[in-house]
């Protein structure tokens, strides 16, 4: 560890548009990004180094996501309906996806359909959240607490579901999780 240095003992490397262009392609064939986190990225890379160019960095940047999103290697529609049905999978609420678009700069245009789609499987993902956390109907044992209701109310609030639907979830007995699975379609 003492061969590490800080990045402030670092000489600034020499970054110029056609680099800008390398990096923008290697980051969008190794993740699956959004126009405003590609412009993120590469504004935290002209940064960090010494800008070289004759251009102005921040327009080389701006053209090196338009050339992405022109190529079709950053598209804001279909990642904000891979992202939001990744969250809904893992049991998180209409609220989480649309905080966690905006986070990723999604424009309400684009992201529509995917919210859309987070608000059709509420039910389902809200039953998954509460499998995982053994809550409501799928608890060991009927919570007579009203502290420890309101706590796992909390949660599911926490995770973006609606305080109606926790309830209901809440409400249901343990062992008693087949009504609310055929009414959310699942198996």
């Amino acid at each position: 560890m003492a061969n590490r240095r800080a990045s402030s003992d670092r000489a600034k490397r020499p970054l110029d548009a056609a680099r800008l262009d390398e990096l923008a392609l290697a980051y969008v064939a190794r993740f699956a990004t959004s126009r405003a986190k590609l412009a993120r990225y590469l504004s935290r890379k002209i940064r960090e180094s010494d800008w070289v160019d004759a251009i102005d960095g921040p327009a080389a940047c701006a053209a090196a996501v338009a050339k992405m999103d022109r190529l079709g290697f950053v598209d804001d529609k279909q990642y904000a309906g891979m992202r939001a049905g990744a969250m809904t999978r893992r049991g998180l609420g209409v609220r989480r996806v649309k905080a966690q678009l905006w986070v990723d700069g999604i424009d309400s245009t684009d992201s529509v359909a995917a919210v859309a789609a987070a608000e059709g499987a509420a039910l389902s993902s809200a039953l998954g959240f509460a499998r995982r956390r053994r809550l409501g109907p799928y608890a060991r044992e009927a919570i007579a607490d009203p502290a420890q209701r309101e706590r796992h109310v909390a949660a599911f609030a926490r995770a973006g579901h609606s305080l109606a639907l926790a309830r209901r979830i809440l409400a249901t007995a343990p062992g008693d999780e087949a009504a609310l699975d055929d009414e959310a379609g699942l198996d």
